[in-house]
């Protein structure tokens, strides 16, 4: 089914495409520049917020956070009791991330993350919501009919597999420690870390293992 959306007052545009992309890429620097020109933001204010969500804030953050927990049992024992305390001894903290709950991946068990009432978020390990997560279309289908959601997302669990929906609030907000993947025994937190993706902390996706020669 495809998805259209009327971005402000342009054309029709489908969404989840690459025009898309490029389209509301394009606008918001147009924005971004009549911003600038008017002297409602200065241009060092937005080279600040720009590098902060670039290297200060994002899903690699949680990723060197999964990686330590993969690599120390008594982190990673801390984390699954307190993931706020936890998290806060790497440094990582603030707005959204006040009360954090990680939950564990097993060959058991398979969490994956929804706010159903709005789009609650822990941004200090993740960062911004991705606009999938926002949307009504997963915010109720995932509880309703999770392993059909996640095939959506390329995710095709073993039928025994249990799924468990955790439901994040401005209260608690929840966040997946994924399974660590076969065969990286001989890599260093480093390089666990790059494989680390947002998807596989929001349980809508897995840690896949490294390539070979990589």
């Amino acid at each position: 089914m495809s998805e259209f959306i009327h971005a402000f007052s342009g054309p029709v545009v489908p969404a989840a495409t690459a025009e898309f992309d490029e389209y509301m890429t394009a606008r918001v620097k147009a924005m971004e520049a009549i911003l600038i020109e008017r002297g409602v933001v200065s241009e060092e204010a937005v080279e600040r917020i720009s590098n902060i969500y670039e290297h200060q804030v994002g899903p690699q953050i949680g990723a060197k956070v999964v990686a330590r927990a993969w690599t120390e049992p008594d982190f990673k024992a801390r984390l699954l009791e307190d993931a706020t305390a936890a998290c806060a001894e790497m440094g990582v903290s603030g707005l959204q991330g006040e009360d954090m709950l990680a939950v564990e991946n097993t060959d058991e068990v398979h969490n994956v993350i929804v706010c159903t009432l709005c789009s609650c978020y822990p941004w200090p390990v993740l960062g911004l919501p991705p606009n999938w997560y926002k949307k009504e279309a997963y915010r109720s289908r995932v509880v309703r009919d999770p392993r059909s959601v996640l095939k959506d997302f390329g995710l095709d669990l073993a039928p025994e597999k249990e799924i468990r929906v955790w439901d994040s609030s401005s209260e608690l907000r929840y966040w997946v420690l994924p399974q660590r993947p076969a065969g990286t025994e001989d890599l260093s937190v480093e390089e666990l870390a790059e494989l680390v993706t947002r998807d596989s902390m929001l349980g809508v996706g897995v840690v896949a293992p490294a390539k070979v020669g990589a």
